[in-house]
């Protein structure tokens, strides 16, 4: 920018002349050069990307809740068990730990709620169950854990995307989930947002590829995503931990991470900048890598979630075109075991006197329960065989 000429930077011509009535020298007239005005430097006006004030990841956190709440409720465990967590509790204390560890219903009452059981989906005519399956959790640990994550994962996204493609992605990605825990798993019931929360995980890796020129520390920030999507994985071959669901749910949401999340190039937002009349090469508002991730991940993820709906409720089973699929979500050690195959029960009851063998262990233990009920006997049997 111009700015006025201070004296001391004013250039001086000297000329030495005498004067006729003195020998005095005198110092030649000053040279001002012309003072021109700064030309003014128009920019043409960009729109920023909008910043959306979060509500619907919270809105999400009080739905599972108060799900939960419900399902305890529901569950009403002094009626229902022979003994029980918390009794201060009322009809929402808790399954005992040998049943239930993660402070929570019982499995027939999950079941009740709309848990997914592949049997019921197949011969019952019930898939609303990979949607429900979701909005339900094995107890109050299970919900604080994975509730924890949804606010730091969905808060940061639904703030840079907006509810609408947030909201789209947790409910698909969910879905994505379920579909491949119904196709691996079908000997046990799955509940739980693993599936949606490893979908928002998916799509923030799938969101720092496609828009890969805007970020500055996109090497620290790749690298930090995958180790984090890499230790919540490993953590799911633990056993009791569906890893079928965290897997679908991460492919479905790291495939609409590419659809949902496309933004303009840093090339055509940085153009806009430029100062009106100034010559700039025009560059495209996506790059052709963009376009080409963002058609593959839909055709995928339509085709994906169709053929897996298909499969599912046609009863395939995917272990038997897999044969070593399972270790993904169970890995055996010395310390646990990852046998899923169904247990059943048998009592025999005489009196107060209750007989519950488990089979195919055929351990029998024998419990003093008067008027023991149909479900006080489930509850038994579930403790007796785990």
């Amino acid at each position: 920018m111009a700015t006025d000429p201070s004296p001391a930077q004013t250039p001086i011509r000297a000329n030495s002349r005498r004067s006729r009535s003195s020998n005095s020298i005198h110092p030649a007239d000053v040279e001002t050069p012309p003072v021109r005005s700064p030309t003014p430097i128009v920019y043409r006006e960009i729109k920023h990307f909008k910043k959306w004030v979060p509500w619907l990841i919270p809105v999400f956190v009080v739905a599972n809740t108060v799900m939960l709440i419900i399902t305890m409720y529901v569950n009403n465990c002094p009626k229902n068990s022979a003994s029980c967590i918390a009794d201060f509790l009322g009809r929402f204390s808790f399954q005992p730990f040998k049943e239930n560890p993660l402070l929570g219903p019982s499995s027939e009452t999950l079941q009740k709620m709309g848990a997914l059981y592949v049997d019921k989906v197949v011969h019952g005519d019930q898939g609303w169950r990979l949607i429900t399956c979701n909005w339900l959790h094995g107890g109050v640990l299970h919900l604080l854990a994975n509730m924890l994550s949804l606010l730091v994962i969905g808060i940061r996204l639904e703030r840079e995307f907006g509810f609408i493609l947030v909201g789209l992605l947790y409910v698909i990605s969910g879905f994505g989930g379920s579909l491949m825990s119904a196709l691996f798993l079908q000997s046990n019931i799955s509940v739980g947002a693993s599936g949606a929360l490893f979908g928002l995980l998916g799509s923030m890796l799938s969101e720092l590829i496609t828009n890969w020129t805007i970020y500055a520390n996109k090497v620290a920030m790749f690298v930090t995503l995958v180790v984090i999507i890499a230790v919540n994985l490993a953590v799911g071959i633990l056993p009791h931990v569906d890893n079928f669901a965290h897997i679908g749910g991460f492919l479905t949401g790291f495939l609409l991470g590419f659809v949902f999340f496309i933004r303009p190039q840093f090339g055509w937002v940085s153009q806009r900048y430029a100062p009106l009349g100034q010559s700039v090469s025009p560059r495209p508002k996506f790059k052709k890598y963009q376009c080409i991730l963002w058609a593959a991940s839909l055709i995928l993820v339509i085709v994906g979630l169709t053929l897996g709906l298909v499969m599912v409720l046609r009863g395939v089973d995917a272990n038997d075109h897999c044969s070593w699929c399972h270790y993904l979500s169970c890995v055996p050690t010395s310390r646990w075991r990852c046998n899923t195959n169904p247990t059943f029960c048998s009592s025999t009851q005489l009196g107060s006197q209750v007989n519950v063998t488990c089979s195919p262990s055929g351990r029998t233990t024998t419990y003093f329960l008067p008027g023991a009920s149909s479900s006080q006997i489930q509850s038994l049997c579930s403790q007796q065989c785990r």
